[in-house]
């Protein structure tokens, strides 16, 4: 890893769609772009969906054939494509 990079966990491409749930917001669908041990990046195309760092999130990963679990997440990373999500340890 570069010097500016301060990410714990590698990531690795995955495209997969997941249910994100905003307390305020409501409840959108995305894709994912990677996925690491620490989180995952959701691609947030034109949907107005636009929370602040720090804002807790609930994920699911959609498509499966039993429901998947809902995980609790919170916002680390806003870019202009997406928001960087981390597991909320201190919930999972």
């Amino acid at each position: 890893m570069g010097v500016d990079d301060r990410r714990e966990h590698c990531r690795t491409a995955m495209s997969a769609k997941v249910k994100v749930s905003h307390e305020q917001q409501g409840e959108f669908v995305f894709s994912t772009r990677d996925i690491s041990d620490g989180g995952v990046f959701v691609v947030v195309d034109n949907e107005p969906f636009a929370p602040e760092m720090g804002d807790k999130v609930e994920v699911q990963a959609q498509g499966l054939p039993v429901p998947a679990p809902v995980l609790s997440m919170v916002v680390v990373r806003i870019t202009n494509d997406g928001y960087g999500l981390q597991f909320d340890e201190s919930v999972n």
